[in-house]
């Protein structure tokens, strides 16, 4: 069970805050306990979860070492490859939703490699995949930078540091 001011990656929403543990009443008339959560960067909207809500993942954000320890292995990490544009948007979305950030940066990788190819030939990226890819960074940029202190917007800079 999580604690109030845990940080959390929750589902495909990304890096969130609890900012309560609430008991109410559900539908069913039972006593459920309720996780209170704000997105880390967007404090406009507030997500109310069950504690034991089995159908959305919700994990602890990475640690400062696990986060290093992930910079350091994305050379080795293999992009998601399909052999066709469906099976691969579908592979993009399964990835995106284990809400785990070795999986995320698969499809970056992925979608970078794809990016650059259709750059070469005066092309852009399919507005589907352009999507995929901003949720991608945006969910890793997130938990990236809450472990490491600093703000997403100097997480990529941070990476390609560190990187070799």
């Amino acid at each position: 069970m999580f604690k109030i001011n845990d940080y959390v990656v929750y589902g495909s929403t990304g890096s969130c805050e609890i900012v309560d543990i609430v008991r109410e009443k559900d539908i069913s008339d039972n006593d459920t306990e309720y996780y209170v959560l704000q997105p880390a960067y967007h404090n406009n909207i507030t997500i109310k979860t069950p504690v034991n809500n089995p159908k959305v993942l919700m994990r602890p954000i990475m640690t400062r070492e696990d986060v290093l320890s992930l910079i350091a292995t994305m050379p080795e990490l293999e992009p998601i490859l399909a052999s066709d544009d469906r099976h691969k948007n579908e592979s993009y979305k399964a990835a995106l939703k284990t809400g785990q950030s070795e999986e995320w940066v698969k499809v970056i990788k992925a979608l970078y490699m794809e990016q650059q190819e259709r750059l070469e030939a005066g092309k852009k990226l399919a507005k589907a995949d352009d999507d995929i890819m901003k949720a991608a960074e945006k969910n890793l940029h997130e938990e990236f930078a809450l472990a490491l202190n600093i703000s997403p917007d100097e997480v990529l800079p941070y990476i390609l540091e560190h990187v070799q």
